[in-house]
């Protein structure tokens, strides 16, 4: 099944433009271009996950790796 899609109007680099123009065939383009957005979008969204872990972490109780390693023991052991 085909995904919907849904035409956007934007502005590129005018080198940007030339070498997507000079390297990637007229009906291909916007396939090059979805793929770029969705890798863009994925690294964004994995900086703001990985910020939002940085302050839980930061403002979350401190464990000593011994009570860690203890209670990964324990649920493996089914206790």
């Amino acid at each position: 099944m085909a995904s919907k899609t849904v035409k956007l109007n934007f502005l590129l680099e005018a080198e940007v433009s030339r070498n997507l123009h000079a390297m990637v065939p007229a009906g291909q383009r916007s396939k090059v271009v979805n793929a770029a957005v969705k890798k863009e979008l994925l690294r964004i969204k994995r900086r703001e996950t990985t910020e939002k872990l940085l302050e839980l972490r930061d403002s979350g109780p401190k464990v000593a790796m011994a009570e860690i390693v203890e209670a990964l023991r324990a649920d493996r052991s089914g206790h």
